[in-house]
């Protein structure tokens, strides 16, 4: 078992112990999911630490796009319990980038791209490239996809 999923099962044992409802809640369908992911495909495997790390990133994306969902619904209520899930889950991702870090690290690869020859908006899908692998895991892709498309403009 890798080690962060057995991590999030042993937070979740805590949070059961302490009668700690969302975070148990919350830990059990993450848990579910990450299940899910390793028996989908025709062999069921063992998901590696960045895969299962994806799976949570995933599911915390999912709780801020319902959050706002809820909150445009008029559900706060319900709006507050996704976002507290989201914030939940993001303790087990890696620090995100800020806007600075993620703009200097963009800049950083749209030089490179023009160096290689790729120049204006066309140069997004080599921009993407050289970003993607930089920033995996620390910067969601719309946010990654929105430097990019600032900076190639501009």
């Amino acid at each position: 078992m890798t080690t962060l999923k057995s991590k999030l099962q042993e937070d979740l044992t805590e949070a059961i112990r302490a009668r700690d409802e969302l975070r148990s809640s919350t830990l059990r369908l993450t848990l579910s999911a990450i299940t899910k992911e390793e028996v989908s495909g025709k062999t069921a495997r063992e998901l590696s630490d960045d895969e299962v790390q994806k799976v949570i990133a995933k599911e915390a994306k999912k709780r801020r796009e319902a959050a706002d969902a809820f909150a445009q619904g008029g559900r706060p209520e319900q709006a507050e319990r996704e976002k507290a899930e989201g914030v939940l889950l993001d303790a087990y991702l890696p620090q995100q980038l800020t806007d600075d870090e993620l703009n200097q690290i963009v800049a950083q690869a749209v030089e490179e791209a023009r160096s290689a020859g790729a120049e204006g908006p066309r140069a997004m899908g080599a921009v993407m490239k050289i970003v993607n692998p930089k920033v995996a895991g620390r910067a969601e892709g719309g946010r990654v996809a929105a430097a990019v498309k600032r900076l190639l403009a501009g």
